[in-house]
């Protein structure tokens, strides 16, 4: 029974400390540097491991907070979503405008095509005393 227990846990003890070694921040090990903690531990396994804890491990030290730098969805990203608005209002307003100025064009041709003879003998200004396409931007879509 010992002869199988004490093996184990020699191995339990070598993957724990190598595990543990291998997650640490490089900046944070004490003593040598990271990877001379794992050659010790390597070559003498269950010492390196012992002396791994003992001296070599940080102590009192928060989980620094795991920061992931891969891209971001777009819909889990704030500026993506802002901009995604602020191009689709433009869009809208850009179509609004768009379908004003043929609703204008259309209103011009057929005042132009209506009273072609009246153009032409001098009264212009009778087209923009209705008010209804003489100024500019004043139509209402409803």
């Amino acid at each position: 029974m010992l002869r199988v227990v004490v093996p184990i846990v020699v191995l339990v003890v070598f993957v724990y400390g190598l595990v543990d070694l291998i997650r640490t921040d490089p900046r944070l090990t004490k003593g040598i540097s990271k990877p001379a903690w794992i050659v010790v531990q390597i070559v003498l396994p269950l010492i390196g491991a012992v002396l791994w804890f003992i001296v070599g491990r940080p102590r009192n030290t928060e989980a620094a907070p795991v920061t992931y730098s891969h891209p971001v969805a777009p819909d889990d990203d704030p500026e993506f979503l802002r901009n995604l608005e602020i191009r689709r209002r433009n869009q809208a307003e850009a179509d609004r405008l768009k379908k004003l100025k043929d609703e204008l064009d259309a209103k011009e041709r057929k005042l132009d095509g209506g009273s072609g003879e009246a153009r032409g003998s001098g009264s212009s200004g009778d087209a923009h005393e209705s008010g209804d396409a003489g100024t500019q931007g004043t139509d209402e879509v409803k």
